[in-house]
């Protein structure tokens, strides 16, 4: 397993950032305090896999939230065979779980309960397009590995969630590049042309493999993914574009991509075989900008990478893309 080499909302090959996202964002100097990295084993608090990927009472989004949709019969683009060639041109034929390593790769979370003291947070790069802290996110919040440093966390109480790019744990506060927080029970979107978390201004969380899901037998929503050249604009439930490029057959973010009902799955076992299932009935959301076919999960030392390699069989020419929606530019 390896790092793709992403960061929100820089875009990679020949793609430039626009509005936000116009700029690598300066490297913060080093944490005051002892950061958490990737967990050992399960995420502190993490709750069990039930429908929509929910955590105990909370849900994970509205059963008609645009994660939580079934695609498995939704309309072929009419630009699918474009798409899906562009992609392949641009570099990654294959499926990767960007997970696993014994916990070491994946971005981890946390869950909170609603007495969880909140903690200040400064946004030093997009505090525009950030809510505002203070974050119910201990100091010793498990961080993300590698450049992006994402911290996710969901409060249980409040059934919140809150998530933060490039993230320091200070003494007394969090400094991060932006942040962004979620109501668990709503639809509701971004405004557009505001990221979050993720390039993208979709929340990250909703679209982890998670290994409690996995290990209950089904995923019941769509996973993110990343693409190395995308499309300058988005499609709902995306807000905001990361790229310049204006070619129409480059995906743009929040593309919604379904594995071929023809695609033979018989022969793939385990975990992934449960990612599978679920690519062909939940599908991909392109989220940010990154290694080809890059499949997001938890960190979690409970993942066997000799299972998840078996998706390194699987080609992008496997998969379509579906319509779900106008493209809408910033």
């Amino acid at each position: 397993m390896r790092r793709s080499p992403r960061s929100i909302p820089v875009v990679v090959l020949v793609a430039v950032a626009l509005g936000a996202a116009a700029c690598v964002p300066p490297k913060p100097p080093a944490p005051t305090t002892t950061t958490t990295t990737s967990p050992a084993g399960p995420p502190p608090g993490a709750g069990t896999g039930d429908q929509n990927g929910s955590l105990g009472s909370c849900p994970v989004f509205p059963d008609d939230n645009a994660w939580n949709t079934d695609i498995s019969t939704t309309a072929v683009h009419t630009n699918s065979t474009n798409y899906i060639n562009q992609i392949l041109a641009d570099g990654g034929d294959f499926l990767h779980a960007d997970f696993g390593g014994g916990g070491a790769y994946g971005i981890p979370y946390i869950t909170v309960p609603g007495t969880e003291p909140k903690v200040p947070v400064t946004f030093v790069d997009w505090a525009d397009e950030s809510d505002p802290g203070p974050y119910p996110i201990p100091l010793g919040a498990p961080v993300e590995d590698g450049g992006d440093r994402h911290v996710l966390a969901v409060d249980r109480g409040a059934c919140k969630l809150y998530e933060m790019y490039n993230a320091w744990p200070r003494s007394n506060r969090w400094d991060a590049s932006n942040g962004a927080a979620w109501d668990l029970r709503s639809n509701a979107r971004r405004p557009d042309t505001w990221t979050s978390a993720d390039a993208a201004g979709l929340p990250i969380f909703a679209g982890l493999v998670r290994y409690d899901e996995v290990a209950a037998g089904h995923i019941n929503h769509a996973l993110r993914v990343t693409f190395a050249v995308t499309q300058s604009g988005f499609i709902y439930p995306a807000t905001h574009e990361a790229s310049s490029s204006t070619n129409p057959n480059r995906p743009p973010m929040g593309l919604r991509l379904r594995l071929k009902a023809s695609f033979d799955i018989s022969g793939y076992t385990g975990q992934a075989r449960v990612i599978l299932e679920a690519l062909k009935k939940y599908g991909l959301i392109n989220a940010d900008n990154g290694s080809n076919w890059f499949i997001t999960g938890a960190a979690d030392a409970r993942w066997d990478d000799d299972d998840l390699n078996q998706l390194k069989g699987v080609p992008g020419s496997a998969f379509e893309v579906v319509d779900t929606g106008p493209i809408h530019t910033g």
